[in-house]
């Protein structure tokens, strides 16, 4: 009784959550006003939007499953190495674009207190040695 009726409504409600999350994400990247906070709209409601897609996904997966379909068990465990992947991936990539526009002089849009602006930033230096013969 359990997966008949609850789990179709709970999948629905994971789905919507999901979707809004990722449409909060696009207008994030539409609407903020530099690449700090694109960033930072973009990354965490994409993350959050997909953790609760993933949801649905393995939840379908799951009932699947429980009904004797054998598809249902690598539906789960694709989505679930997509969650992690997912997980893993946005923020790495975020901190990466995020540090490399710090490092090229993107200043942030309208900050009172930028902590980083005095610091300086280490450069590789590769030291040529000369060679005597």
């Amino acid at each position: 009784m359990f997966f008949d009726v609850i789990v179709p409504y709970l999948i629905y409600i994971l789905l919507g959550i999901g979707v809004f999350f990722n449409v909060l994400a696009g207008v994030g990247l539409l609407r903020f006003p530099d690449v700090y906070t694109r960033l930072h709209a973009g990354t965490k409601c994409t993350t959050f939007g997909s953790i609760f897609i993933c949801g649905s996904v393995m939840l379908l997966g799951l009932k699947m499953w429980w009904f004797g379909d054998t598809d249902g068990s690598v539906l789960l465990i694709h989505t679930l190495g997509v969650l992690v992947a997912i997980l893993l991936t946005n923020p790495t990539g975020a901190h990466a674009i995020a540090r490399a526009a710090h490092r090229s002089g993107v200043e942030p849009i309208g900050t009172v207190i930028n902590s980083l602006k005095n610091k300086t930033v280490r450069k590789t230096v590769i030291e040529k040695t000369e060679v005597k013969e």
